[in-house]
């Protein structure tokens, strides 16, 4: 093996970094890039060290990011932006709900907070494709 001094840079577990960070699912990646794929492929596609660069700008369009977001940031710094990204979230979902009296007053207002969560969630992917951008050009 050639193990440089510099960062080391793992294609296949930055592609499963960034696509659980956006909550998608194996088989949605799959599904996006073809009737080829399926969720088995993607995740021994997650498991190489170096993907073909025409796979990865497929994967880049399929998760709407930029190629260089697979191709430059080493583990660390993926688990750093993922974490800085998500940290503000953890805590906001209710696992045990109580209903009350009126069922259907509960489910409205768990929808709402799902609603309310999921806005927070794009926002805050915003935030962090602003970031990613800085960090790629910079």
């Amino acid at each position: 093996m050639n193990d440089s001094p510099s960062k080391h840079i793992h294609q296949g577990r930055n592609v499963k970094r960034f696509r659980e960070m956006l909550g998608i699912k194996q088989e949605s990646l799959a599904y996006e890039l073809g009737e080829e794929w399926n969720q088995k492929k993607i995740s021994l596609l997650e498991q190489k060290e170096e993907i073909e660069t025409n796979l990865l700008s497929q994967i880049a369009d399929a998760l709407k990011l930029p190629v260089e977001a697979f191709q430059n940031f080493d583990e660390e710094q993926a688990v750093n932006i993922i974490a800085s990204t998500f940290h503000h979230t953890q805590g906001i979902v209710n696992y045990n709900p109580t209903f009350q009296n009126n069922p259907i007053d509960k489910i409205i207002q768990l929808h709402e907070e799902k609603i309310e969560l999921y806005e927070r969630m794009l926002k805050e992917k915003d935030e962090m494709m602003a970031r990613l951008e800085k960090l790629i050009g910079g």
